[in-house]
C-alpha cells in the first residue's frame, strides 16, 4: 500500500496519528469507540492501514511533540516536526471534537467512509480543511518557507531536488 515510499493512506494516517497523539482517548471517544483498540480495529476494517501496529506507529510518530505520558519515537528527534506543524497551522487550536470532525470529513470525502457522529463544521474549517487537500505542493512551500525555524534543520541547506526526478522531493546538505 506505498507509493514511492508513501503510504496511500499517508494524509489521512498523519491525521489520526495527530488526533490520537494530542487528544488521546479523547479523540477515539469522538468517534464513538471506548477503547484505542476498538478504534484501531475500525481504521484496519475500513482498509486506511493494514494493521493495528501501523494506526499505534502513526501516533508514536506525533507523541513525542504533545504533552502525555508516551515517549513514542523520541529518537526520531524533530524529524516529523514539520508534519505537525503543517497540521497545527491548520487545526492546531481545534478541540478533540472538532479536529475529530476534520478527520471524518477527510474519511467521507477521500476514502467514502461514512461517520454518523460527524457534526456540522463550519464554512472556515471546511475552507481550512480543503486547503489540505490541495496537491502536495502547499506542504513543499511550508516547509521550504520555515524549515530554518527548526533547530536541527537551521545550519543547514536545502536542495530541490523535485527538478532532478529524485523520489524525494528534497536534499538536505548539512
Amino acid at each position: 500500500m506505498t507509493t514511492q515510499g508513501k503510504h496511500e493512506n499517508y494524509e489521512i494516517l498523519n491525521l489520526i496519528g495527530y488526533g490520537l497523539a494530542k487528544f488521546d482517548t479523547h479523540f477515539v471517544k469522538c468517534f464513538g469507540f471506548k477503547t484505542k483498540t476498538a478504534f484501531y480495529e475500525y481504521i484496519v476494517q475500513h482498509e486506511v492501514a493494514e494493521s493495528i501496529g501501523t494506526v499505534k506507529n502513526r501516533q508514536d510518530l506525533f507523541d513525542p511533540f504533545f504533552e502525555n505520558n508516551r515517549r513514542g519515537w523520541w529518537q526520531k528527534g524533530d524529524a516529523y516536526i514539520h508534519r505537525k506543524i503543517f497540521i497545527d497551522s491548520l487545526f492546531g487550536s481545534l478541540d478533540a471534537s472538532a479536529y475529530s470532525n476534520i478527520v471524518k470529513l477527510y474519511l467521507q470525502d477521500k476514502l467514502a467512509i461514512t461517520d454518523k457522529t460527524i457534526k456540522e463544521i463550519s464554512p472556515v474549517i471546511k475552507s481550512k480543511f480543503k486547503q489540505l487537500q490541495e496537491t502536495g505542493q502547499e506542504a513543499e512551500l511550508f516547509f521550504i518557507n520555515n524549515y530554518k525555524k527548526v533547530a536541527s534543520f537551521e545550519n543547514g541547506v536545502l536542495e530541490d531536488a523535485r527538478l532532478l526526478g529524485a523520489p524525494r522531493c528534497f536534499k538536505w546538505v548539512a
